[in-house]
């Protein structure tokens, strides 16, 4: 995403009327480090947002205390700290009737990931299993960690870029151990086209995009993109971008008070009728049955002009 940074106390943007705010990561200066270690406290108040917002920036969320729930897209958590949570750029979430909430939260961009790249896709696989619980001893390492990172964090001594680097890839890494991700790099792939084609569909704008759209901003032909991203995922790009889309919609529909024509829009469908039989086939239920299971009040779904 462009902007992910901002300075102190610039407020969270909203893209479009009716979507999640989108908080991108305060920096003292343009070109300060995009890093951030500390409390709930210390970070601020959107740390534990109560309302719905998505981020420009990766959020590793090491849990100690606290009751309430923690909600990602469409599934609620229910704190029983010690937990881990990992949440990628573009994520929805929110916190709900917390309770002395304390840990530690680590804040980056995708920039900063410059020394180790491969964490990228780890951290892909880490937003497909963002709730961790951990043991004693995987507690006592994530916290000794997350100490390290906060005071070398604050301190700022010389070289602390590269030290911060390293210990933010050690927990990465020891975190994909918990899920089972495994210690070592990712696995090789065919290419770097895969990899920039997921970093593509990661991005929410990008969701209404074709292949052959996706095709043209990573210089390859349709085909290539296709047979390269088969290779790496076993999926299409299509079956890819299909999946990213829906998800999108879901988001949308249970985050905002957009009605049910108006996410169609959104997402990329200049007919309802049409997103609404797309929906279906994907999910498996209506956007207003699905919005309703969900419990969001959005009454201009019932509006005898907007198919649900």
């Amino acid at each position: 995403m462009r902007d992910t940074t901002v300075t102190p106390g610039t407020p969270c943007a909203t893209p479009r009327d009716g979507e999640p705010p989108l908080h991108r990561l305060e920096v003292s200066l343009p070109d300060a480090v995009p890093f951030a270690a500390g409390s709930f406290d210390a970070i601020g108040p959107l740390s534990r947002a109560p309302f719905p917002h998505r981020h420009t920036f990766y959020e590793i969320v090491h849990v100690t205390a606290g009751t309430g729930t923690h909600v990602l897209d469409l599934v609620r958590w229910e704190l029983r700290p010690p937990h881990l949570c990992v949440i990628p750029p573009g994520q929805v979430h929110h916190w709900a009737d917390v309770r002395e909430l304390d840990g530690t939260v680590v804040l980056f961009t995708e920039d900063f990931l410059l020394d180790h790249p491969g964490d990228r896709a780890l951290l892909r696989r880490l937003g497909e299993r963002p709730w961790l619980g951990l043991d004693a001893s995987a507690h006592a390492r994530t916290a000794r960690l997350m100490t390290e990172l906060t005071e070398e964090y604050r301190q700022g001594s010389a070289g602390f870029e590269t030290v911060l680097r390293s210990l933010l890839h050690i927990l990465v890494v020891r975190t994909a151990r918990l899920c089972g991700s495994g210690a070592a790099p990712p696995p090789t792939r065919p290419g770097a086209v895969a990899e920039e084609f997921a970093r593509l569909v990661a991005r929410t704008e990008t969701a209404v995009w074709s292949v052959r759209e996706c095709a043209e901003r990573l210089g390859v032909t349709p085909g290539y993109l296709t047979e390269a991203v088969r290779a790496a995922t076993g999926r299409t790009p299509a079956r890819l971008l299909r999946e990213a889309r829906a998800c999108e919609a879901q988001r949308l529909l249970i985050s905002t008070e957009l009605s049910v024509r108006q996410v169609a829009t959104r997402t990329g469908f200049a007919d309802p009728a049409y997103f609404c039989r797309f929906f279906r086939r994907e999910t498996g239920t209506s956007p207003g049955d699905f919005r309703k299971h969900h419990g969001h009040r959005a009454p201009s779904i019932e509006a005898a002009d907007t198919p649900a």
